[in-house]
């Protein structure tokens, strides 16, 4: 699978030889994303797979013409990436709680914004910074990046305990194929980061969801909050026994609508039936 093997033409990855030809391999440099979005190209200059947020860590094989050769820290997720959008690697001390954030160029919500963040982005928190009111002390924090609302941060080690809870903070958002951020996110998208957001693993399309999440349920069983319904090329969240919670080219967003009605539409319209009831494992978010 292309997908999560970290070869090409050039090059491939130390522990794949023997197992991959290639002209050369390499162990790798560690790097981290540095921009508020970046798109996980399957090619130098092609179409997206996925995107990477600020402070996602990747192992880098290759420069060339621009290009960084990367897989993922996260899910082992293969593809190309911008060189510039790649920096040093720093200690990540807190990710992005709220739907989405500015970085402000003073610790004051009337200063420009340098840079706007998603919900899961990380970041290192340097130090407490005074708020915009003197007798309001640590209304902000001070990253590398500039400050930051407190109240949008959470430490990057708390775990949620509710995925549905976390996708729906997402609620709205416009649906964009291969997305993986508040400004544009697909249906695997947001089942990826509500999970990492509970401390889980998870990758990064569909298909391999499918493959690896949970535990598979009888079709017809009845559905539970935090289950999750797959199809060909398609993924939801069950938010309740009568709702699903995902993102759709349908309505072109993260919505939330009735389950019966929403796995007729999906098969009415092509995709086919379910072909996987998925029940989480409670004690992953523990």
């Amino acid at each position: 699978d292309r997908r999560l093997t970290p070869a090409n033409t050039r090059v491939a990855a130390e522990h794949l030889r023997g197992t991959v030809d290639a002209p050369r391999y390499a162990a790798g440099e560690q790097r981290m994303v540095v921009e508020g979005v970046v798109d996980l190209l399957r090619a130098p200059g092609g179409a997206r797979d996925r995107q990477l947020l600020m402070g996602a860590g990747v192992t880098v094989y290759e420069d060339h013409e621009g290009w960084s050769f990367v897989q993922t820290l996260a899910d082992g997720y293969v593809g190309y990436v911008a060189i510039q959008t790649l920096g040093q690697v720093a200690e990540v001390t807190h990710r992005v709680d709220a739907r989405a954030t500015h970085v402000y160029s003073t610790p004051d919500f009337k200063s420009p914004e340098l840079v706007t963040l998603s919900y899961g982005a990380q970041l290192s928190v340097l130090r407490d910074a005074l708020g915009f009111e003197p007798d309001r002390p640590g209304r902000f924090v001070q990253t590398a990046q500039g400050f930051v609302p407190r109240m949008h941060l959470v430490p990057v080690a708390s775990r949620a305990a509710d995925p549905v809870a976390e996708a729906e903070k997402l609620l709205g958002t416009p649906y964009l194929w291969g997305g993986n951020s508040a400004f544009g996110i697909d249906c695997s998208g947001l089942v990826q980061g509500a999970l990492a957001a509970c401390g889980q693993s998870c990758a990064g399309d569909s298909d391999l969801q499918e493959q690896t999440l949970g535990r598979t349920v009888p079709l017809g069983t009845a559905p539970e909050r935090g289950d999750l319904l797959f199809w060909k090329g398609h993924v939801a969240w069950v938010a309740g026994p009568d709702l699903l919670l995902h993102a759709n080219a349908y309505s072109m967003s993260v919505t939330v609508e009735p389950l019966r009605e929403a796995v007729a539409r999906i098969e009415t319209q092509g995709d086919g039936p379910v072909t996987r009831h998925a029940r989480l494992i409670e004690e992953a978010f523990i």
